[in-house]
């Protein structure tokens, strides 16, 4: 469990935590149009939206992680070269949807962050969709498992996440009820369920 800045030792009381305090935070983006500020596409957007997601409970929000990690036997990038592939995946081309799926699948082999990688890459994946495309991801009709396992095979060919994620393309901007719907399915994929992003945004 992450050293936090709530002082909880509960892994438990931390997830709830943690999802409370970081949707609230993700309801701030879209009421206050925060990403309106930052280029999307780049790595200083996808930094802002970790650290202000996650402000009120990591210290290292934002941050550049400082060791090597990895999930189910998959190694993200290494510290050592993560520097060169951020500014790598800024000067990716994202005037498409397969060049800007392309460029989503190498900010998650990236995984710059200690924490919270999915969740902000989600945001950010949107916010670079919108501005290019009009378009965005509906998450509700992305089935999890199918999800995951198609991020979990997409370094090696990202021809599922592309046919999965396109095939739940909306057209225009989402409007204020579609991005928290979306919101909570993103959370669900990192097994956070218990708020609802319209509660916590009242």
């Amino acid at each position: 469990m992450p050293n936090n800045l709530l002082g909880l030792t509960d892994g438990v009381a931390l997830a709830r935590e943690e999802e409370r305090l970081t949707k609230i935070r993700a309801v701030e983006l879209f009421d206050r149009e925060l990403l309106n500020e930052h280029t999307p596409g780049t790595f200083e957007c996808l930094r802002f939206i970790h650290q202000h997601l996650f402000q009120d409970v990591y210290s290292f929000a934002g941050e550049i992680r400082s060791v090597d990690i990895s999930k189910g036997g998959f190694r993200f990038a290494s510290v050592f070269y993560l520097p060169a592939a951020l500014d790598a995946i800024d000067a990716m081309p994202q005037s498409s949807f397969d060049e800007i799926i392309a460029k989503y699948v190498e900010m998650n082999i990236a995984h710059p962050f200690h924490e919270g990688n999915g969740r902000s890459t989600r945001i950010w994946l949107d916010h670079v969709l919108v501005q290019s495309l009009r378009r965005t991801v509906d998450w509700s009709l992305v089935d999890k498992q199918d999800y995951l396992l198609a991020m979990e095979r997409s370094p090696v060919k990202d021809l599922e996440i592309r046919s999965l994620l396109g095939a739940a393309l909306t057209g225009g901007v989402p409007d204020r009820a579609a991005f928290l719907e979306g919101i909570d399915a993103s959370y669900r994929y990192e097994g956070f369920g218990t708020y609802r992003a319209v509660d916590l945004g009242k």
